[in-house]
């Protein structure tokens, strides 16, 4: 799909998004180091697992509404409540007050206006883009998220110890500015006529919709057992920005990796991770568009059951070295295996699911992503009582876990009429 065919609400989406996820980047990937060095590893596991469990409820609601609504709108509260909580951020690391506690408070915030952003989002792509071009459309949002992963790591392993005060000040204004424009210059996508159906109902009613529905989804065999596969595997990739992140710090002090005459380059753990980070994040930006139309001609059961051997690979490799180098080859396995499913699995959910429950087929599936945050800190905890190599080979053994699961998926996806039921 050409970019002169994009509805407008895409091409301001993707530009507004994209400035927003290299600010994003500048700064989470250190949070678990920061937290980590602040409360300990158990505490700090714990914590980690608190905040994601408000993502997790926020992640729902948000589907819900974002269906009742509209998804102008829920994005458009989001990203105010993103700029009032980048001002709590900025205020707990300012020269002022220097609080760890608050900037926990501010970082599941942040989550929680996230997780309320992304179904409606998501749902916005389903309802402006016919199904034959979604995979190739998310395929070039997930790009877009990827150079920020590669920019932003390497500007915040310079500027997130020393300038992180300035950093989140810039956040305030960059989220602002988006919701400015998202609420002047974005359109809505869904009925008006059965949001305000649905508005005017009693509230009990409404819960007791919310719940029907999702129970009606669970009922949808092979997207229950996406999910179920998601979670899964979500404890390998969602290490990134926390079993591999402390991993890597610790275990690099000062290495040296290149020594080629007068040129020698050396790196401290944190400098490591960003390098590891940039190198993910390069990988999926060049190569993503790519590797979606290529996975295309395979069946996603297929698909999703070779990346999660790739997992499998990526992250038992990581945990048995303390080489940078052999580092960077397994996260060019690591960034494969996710290479192999970015575009598919979002259009997979689209096959799935009815054009009345969009919101809540796309919120109830970011469960692989909420629950799978929720469950992956408790890998500090694992490794603060056995050890990283038998915390990262238990991790492939859940991707292999995962692999199968999706093996009990139906090769054959046929759209639930649930709508009608």
């Amino acid at each position: 799909m050409k970019w002169k065919d994009w509805d407008r609400n895409l091409k301001i989406r993707l530009v507004g998004e994209g400035t927003m996820n290299l600010l994003f980047w500048s700064f989470f990937p250190f949070m678990t180091i920061y937290f980590e060095r602040a409360f300990g590893k158990d505490f700090a596991g714990v914590l980690l697992v608190l905040s994601q469990a408000f993502s997790v409820a926020a992640s729902l609601v948000g589907g819900y509404c974002a269906d009742r609504f509209g998804r102008k709108k829920m994005m458009v509260y989001a990203a105010v409540g993103e700029s009032l909580t980048f001002g709590f951020f900025a205020l707990a690391n300012s020269p002022w007050l220097d609080s760890s506690l608050l900037t926990f408070a501010a970082f599941s915030l942040l989550g929680v206006f996230g997780a309320l952003y992304w179904p409606a989002s998501h749902a916005m792509v389903a309802d402006v883009v016919p199904e034959k071009h979604r995979a190739g459309i998310f395929a070039v949002f997930y790009t877009s998220l990827n150079i920020a992963v590669v920019i932003g790591p390497i500007i915040g392993s310079y500027i997130f110890y020393t300038y992180r005060f300035e950093m989140l000040l810039s956040g305030v204004v960059i989220t602002a500015v988006l919701a400015w424009i998202l609420s002047y210059y974005l359109e809505e996508t869904i009925s008006i006529k059965e949001r305000v159906k649905e508005h005017n109902k009693g509230w009990i009613r409404v819960i007791w919709h919310e719940l029907s529905d999702y129970r009606l989804i669970a009922k949808d065999r092979n997207f229950l057992l996406f999910i179920v596969a998601g979670i899964l595997v979500a404890q390998t990739f969602m290490q990134l920005d926390i079993l591999i992140a402390v991993y890597t710090s610790e275990v690099i002090q000062a290495q040296t990796i290149v020594d080629i005459g007068t040129i020698k380059w050396t790196i401290s753990g944190e400098r490591a991770f960003g390098l590891i980070l940039a190198e993910n994040g390069l990988l999926v930006a060049l190569f993503t568009v790519v590797v979606t139309r290529w996975m295309n001609r395979f069946k996603e059961k297929k698909v999703f059951i070779i990346s999660c051997l790739m997992y499998t690979a990526g992250i038992s490799l990581y945990g048995l070295t303390s080489s940078v180098w052999v580092f960077i080859l397994a996260m060019a396995i690591f960034t494969f295996a996710e290479l192999m499913v970015v575009g598919i699995q979002e259009s997979f959910i689209s096959k799935l699911a009815p054009e009345n429950m969009r919101g809540q087929y796309f919120s109830a599936a970011s469960l692989r992503f909420t629950l799978g945050r929720l469950l992956a800190p408790l890998s500090l905890v694992i490794s603060n009582y056995t050890s990283y190599s038998f915390t990262f080979c238990l991790l492939g053994v859940l991707a292999l876990v995962s692999a199968f699961v999706y093996s009990r998926m139906l090769v054959t996806v046929a759209q639930p009429n649930l709508a009608n039921k």
